[in-house]
């Protein structure tokens, strides 16, 4: 296997040696923010908008990245030109640092890893199925690295055979761990703006044009995902996939719907324009 590079801290070493202290808050009280965003053909897309929320993130956290942008990219550009993986992943890490007495604040860790990544065009068709749990985010504007819940649940998911979660708050819908909710119903494509992580992929959803069709921000229940016309999530690993099914019950005719394959397309191009 190819030696794969990472960047810590202002410096660009090999993955197997890169390394942080156990007294760092990321580990002592998962105390950290990141990002997370993918390359094709070498150009890291929507990075811009990365950036915003990473930078947002790390003032709501009290995190000083130690970096203004042009030196973030700078160090990207850096890691990238060591690894050559033109279609791959890029995960900003930023730590609570090494803290003396495991509660306080200390000087952040800045990681930055690469990682192979292909996007699964076959996904599409098989689309997710769903299972609803009662569970509101701490700090939900802010991509931190608390996880706790969802990785907790998965040995119940893999027993009921269900792709994934999706968080509600006694019974308004909010988001999955890792991607955005979208439901199509009538002439009106909506997905929840109160107490969520505004995704990338979400955000170009919003701003693109289906004719005959409103696309907008609006709260909605778990009944309404019942009674959609179809469902969708949006994340920067999976794009855009529709969601065939919520508790053991099908979303629409089960199959995915024709606006979310138009909105499939539509993204996708706006990648490759990119």
């Amino acid at each position: 296997m190819d030696k794969r590079y990472t960047y810590v801290n202002g410096e660009i070493v090999l993955e197997s040696e890169a390394k942080l202290l156990v007294t760092d808050l990321a580990v002592q009280r998962g105390y950290g923010i990141f990002d997370f965003l993918k390359l094709v053909n070498g150009k890291p897309i929507f990075i811009e908008d990365y950036f915003n929320r990473f930078y947002n993130s790390a003032k709501e956290m009290n995190l000083n990245i130690g970096l203004d942008r042009s030196q973030l990219h700078q160090a990207i550009q850096s890691l990238l030109a060591k690894n050559n993986m033109p279609n791959s992943s890029l995960k900003i890490i930023l730590t609570g640092g090494y803290s003396e007495d495991g509660y306080q604040i200390a000087e952040p860790n800045l990681v930055i890893v690469q990682a192979p990544f292909k996007y699964d065009y076959s996904s599409f068709e098989r689309g997710l199925t769903l299972l609803s749990h009662n569970y509101q985010r701490q700090l939900a504007t802010v991509k931190t690295i608390d996880y706790l819940q969802a990785i907790r649940l998965q040995p119940q998911l893999k027993q009921k055979q269900i792709d994934d979660l999706l968080y509600h708050h006694n019974g308004e819908v909010r988001e999955c761990p890792r991607a955005n909710i979208f439901i199509v119903k009538g002439n009106e494509i909506l997905t929840p703006k109160t107490n969520i992580l505004r995704g990338i992929t979400r955000s170009k959803i919003l701003i693109t044009k289906i004719e005959g069709y409103t696309i907008k921000e609006q709260d909605f229940e778990l009944a309404d995902i019942a009674n959609a016309d179809e469902a969708f999530i949006t994340s920067s690993t999976k794009n855009i996939l529709p969601v065939l099914s919520l508790d053991g019950k099908s979303i629409g005719d089960g199959t995915p719907g024709k606006i979310t394959a138009t909105l499939s397309q539509s993204f996708l191009k706006m990648i490759q324009d990119y």
